[in-house]
């Protein structure tokens, strides 16, 4: 029996690495994520333009990364092993190149190759040189034949990123209020691309159910589900609930029986948050608002509203069993309402803010140029060194997009446990300075995925957490149609 559990145990680690969900992000993030990056800003279109030209646009098409290598002093390039940055005190990165083309009178007139800067690789992954290595070609590089892998080396130092533990995004949670007007608050982060946008649901003591959302505070829930496209009545009350009709959304629906039209309703929202200028002028705005940043994970588009509609209405329709006592409420330390934000993820945001900076160093140089009364060529506009660098200082000095510290940190290696430790750590986004009582303690749900005794003594207690050895994370799924359809689902025809 021993023998049978040593060979399954061999077999497991021979097949599987302690970090293979990090480096498994990290390849999502270069393979996947990175072109997803540059759609969301595929069209550049600058605001000043040649007199002569009626429009013009920079679009931003393939990026692809390539192996670690270095340019020396003159000129050449070659590549480049861990050990060699280690001991040069250089970083071990690979080149980001874009395909670029200019587009005037919406003619293509230029289209090349170019890099836009320099990526951190993570050892072991997919695009190190290390990667599919046997243990005698390990050796030969200079490498310790049993490492894990999993962390970068920036400026000679290697640092690992730690794992960022947070509620998980579009998912509506109601809790009761400790606090407020409200008893009940239900809250729902919805994610998409760079938005991240909270929105909340609550019922007033005059018994009228609001939404809020950005600058929207407090809208009526029935006025904006009429602005979304859905009119009538009777609509509603089904969507919210087939079975049982709740006297509640009937006062709601009273209430607001004087508003008939969408764009009646977009207009009360408009003059609700302060939009003082025309009727054309703020249901324009308030459409724009709209579309934009509620429920942005369902759609942005004109043609998504109905959809988010009748999302709106399940989401009331939880919160009203909820708050009646006819279903439990949610808890937001269960595990299934958290999210693990690995390397891939981390690099992800970061990639993205700093794409934008880069976008508007190149739209101002274009502007700086054609004002002079010139019209520039887009190679030389490009500026690869500013996304580099900050990306190298992000990770050098573990200051994180949104304000965070410490999502970057230099690898402990007193022995190998500790690095194995390190390598598996999360991180709460809580502050250590408030009491968080519930988010400290041991959950149930932790078992199998979280270390139950290694979190550090004083205020880090609870906060600070380590993954199980062999917890292994899944990564979000890219296509979940595809899910659906190999589970069995079967398409309406």
């Amino acid at each position: 029996m021993l023998d049978y559990s040593y060979l399954l145990i061999k077999k497991y680690f021979d097949e599987n690495s302690l970090v293979q969900s990090d480096i498994e992000s990290f390849n999502a993030f270069i393979d996947v994520e990175m072109q997803k990056i540059i759609e969301e800003s595929k069209d550049v279109e600058p605001t000043i333009i040649p007199p002569d030209v009626e429009s013009f646009k920079i679009r931003l098409d393939k990026v692809w990364v390539t192996k670690p290598q270095i340019t020396e002093a003159d000129g050449s390039k070659r590549a480049i092993f861990p050990v060699e940055a280690r001991l040069r005190k250089i970083t071990y990165s690979a080149p980001i190149y874009l395909e670029v083309s200019s587009h005037i009178n919406d003619v293509q007139r230029e289209s090349f190759t170019t890099q836009i800067g320099s990526l951190p690789i993570m050892l072991h992954s997919k695009y190190c040189h290390l990667h599919g290595m046997n243990k005698d070609q390990l050796i030969e590089k200079g490498e310790d034949p049993d490492e894990q892998g999993g962390y970068f080396i920036i400026n000679g130092t290697e640092r690992v990123l730690v794992t960022m533990e947070d509620l998980a995004s579009n998912n509506f949670i109601v809790e009761k209020s400790n606090s407020g007007v409200s008893k009940y608050l239900g809250k729902l982060f919805s994610e998409r691309g760079p938005f991240k946008i909270p929105h909340t649901i609550e019922r007033l003591k005059n018994g009228i159910y609001y939404a809020s959302f950005t600058r929207v505070k407090r809208a009526p829930l029935i006025v904006l589900l009429k602005a979304l496209g859905l009119l009538k009545d009777e609509e509603i009350m089904n969507l919210i609930s087939r079975k049982k009709q709740y006297d509640e959304v009937l006062i709601n629906l009273f209430e607001y029986v004087a508003i008939k039209t969408d764009e009646d309703a977009m207009d009360y929202l408009a003059k609700l948050i302060g939009i003082t200028q025309t009727r054309e002028i703020r249901l324009q705005r308030m459409q724009e608002i709209v579309d934009k940043y509620l429920l942005p994970h369902v759609g942005t588009n004109k043609e998504d509203r109905l959809v988010k509609a009748h999302n709106l209405c399940k989401l009331l329709s939880k919160y009203i069993t909820v708050s009646r006592g006819e279903a439990p409420l949610d808890n937001k330390d269960h595990y299934m309402n958290k999210r693990l934000k690995m390397s891939g993820d981390l690099l992800a945001d970061l990639f993205r803010m700093n794409l934008k900076v880069l976008i508007d160093d190149i739209l101002y140089n274009f502007q700086r140029i054609v004002k002079r009364g010139k019209f520039p060529s887009i190679k030389v506009i490009i500026r690869d060194k500013l996304l580099t660098s900050r990306i190298y200082s992000s990770m050098a000095t573990g200051n994180w997009v949104g304000g965070r510290k410490g999502v970057s940190q230099r690898i402990q290696r007193h022995n190998y446990l500790d690095t194995l430790s390190h390598l598996q750590r999360v991180s709460s986004p809580l502050s250590n300075t408030q009491e968080n009582f519930a988010a400290r303690e041991l959950h149930p749900t932790h078992i199998g995925r979280l270390c139950p005794s290694e979190t550090p003594e004083g205020v880090n207690i609870g906060l600070k957490k380590n993954l199980a050895l062999l917890t292994s994370v899944t990564s979000q799924t890219h296509d979940p149609m595809n899910i659906l359809l190999n589970a069995g689902l079967k398409p309406i025809k």
